[in-house]
């Protein structure tokens, strides 16, 4: 069991009373200070309305790859634009963690939120949601997620639309038939894919067993493999080479993400697409990627955090957000090198009503966007 923190327990109705309260600070982060101070007749106007001039806003990283950077970036330049608008200190700087992937880091953090005493915790991706859900929310802290795939299986929410405690989110769920039908509609004569996930990873846990039901009902077979870390995904890997696959599949895995660099070469020389669930992995290398902008849902998140704070709404009725996504982000690079046309590909999914956003390899966004 885990160490309680001795600090007193909040109930939920004594947290919304909490955020009814006037309660003046001054220690937000310079740029959301500047914020803050940029609209004097904002503040004046929150003071009045007994609402805080500063609220301590916690994110939790599971752990650095390109997507979980992305939506990081987004939640806080939301924040930063929400200060402005307001006229209040959104202070997400000096509650900004990474768990790099570690359960025992994760809930380390955990009970430094609870000591500081912080508003909200938002954590990014399944994992971290997990863990501060099971330590701040149990003290009275409410949690918006980012970045949870399926927030009932993961046990975080009662159902989508009524939480029913103090968590509720975004959502990045995959509609996994979709890319099946992709991937057909490139390769209509698919006898074999590969599929490619952490079994440590909730998030992976729906998508495959859907990818799953697909293939059976459309007589492909399929081979499985997966790993908990870089080492072991590339191993699998190895072995879906070897068993002749043409296709593999992984859903928004971040085990697999964090090790798509150092895969996605020995893919293209086996001239095997990999088809993903996020734009970051086609970033990092991938062939395909189709899920959910993750510039859309950091700012989603962030909108959802102002909503609690300011405005007083309730977590355990405030439906998860699920965002849509139109198009598939094909990377160039990697669909020249395993022998596709671009054009064929382009007109595949246009069958479906999907259009193409192009990119080529990087390491992060940032990086591509320096480049051009």
């Amino acid at each position: 069991m885990k160490q309680k923190n001795t600090m007193k327990k909040i109930t939920a109705a004594a947290l919304c009373l909490a955020l009814g309260l006037s309660m003046v600070g001054c220690s937000g982060s310079s740029s959301s200070q500047s914020g803050a101070a940029s609209s004097s007749a904002a503040a004046s106007s929150t003071a009045a309305t007994g609402q805080k001039e500063e609220y301590k806003v916690a994110i939790v990283k599971y752990m650095d790859h390109a997507s979980l950077d992305q939506i990081e970036t987004n939640i806080q330049k939301e924040l930063d634009a929400k200060s402005s608008e307001l006229g209040v200190t959104f202070n997400y700087a000096d509650y900004t963690f990474n768990g790099q992937g570690d359960s025992t880091t994760l809930n380390q953090i955990a009970a430094q939120l609870v000591d500081d005493q912080v508003d909200v915790v938002v954590p990014i991706a399944t994992p971290a949601a997990q863990v501060m859900q099971a330590v701040v929310a149990e003290e009275g802290i409410p949690v918006i997620f980012a970045a949870v795939s399926d927030p009932v299986t993961a046990k975080l929410v009662d159902s989508m639309d009524a939480p029913g405690g103090l968590i509720t989110g975004v959502s990045d769920a995959l509609n996994t038939e979709l890319i099946m039908e992709m991937m057909v509609a490139v390769d209509p004569d698919i006898e074999t894919v590969g599929l490619l996930y952490s079994k440590s990873q909730d998030s992976s846990t729906k998508p495959i067993a859907e990818a799953k039901e697909y293939l059976d009902a459309h007589n492909i077979s399929y081979v499985e493999k997966t790993g908990t870390n870089t080492d072991e995904i590339n191993s699998a890997v190895d072995a879906l080479i070897d068993a002749g696959v043409q296709a593999i599949f992984t859903p928004t895995d971040n085990t697999v993400m964090s090790a798509e660099l150092s895969i996605f070469e020995k893919l293209n020389e086996a001239k095997i697409p990999h088809y993903t669930g996020a734009n970051s992995f086609a970033l990092n290398g991938a062939f395909f990627g189709y899920g959910v902008d993750y510039d859309d849902l950091g700012r989603e998140t962030a909108d959802m955090v102002v909503d609690l704070l300011v405005n007083g709404a309730d977590p355990a009725t405030t439906p998860v957000v699920v965002l849509a996504h139109e198009a598939a982000t094909i990377n160039t690079e990697t669909c020249e090198a395993i022998g596709l046309s671009l054009d064929d590909v382009k007109e595949a999914f246009s069958t479906l009503g999907i259009g193409v956003v192009e990119i080529t390899t990087a390491q992060n966004f940032s990086d591509l966007d320096n480049s051009n």
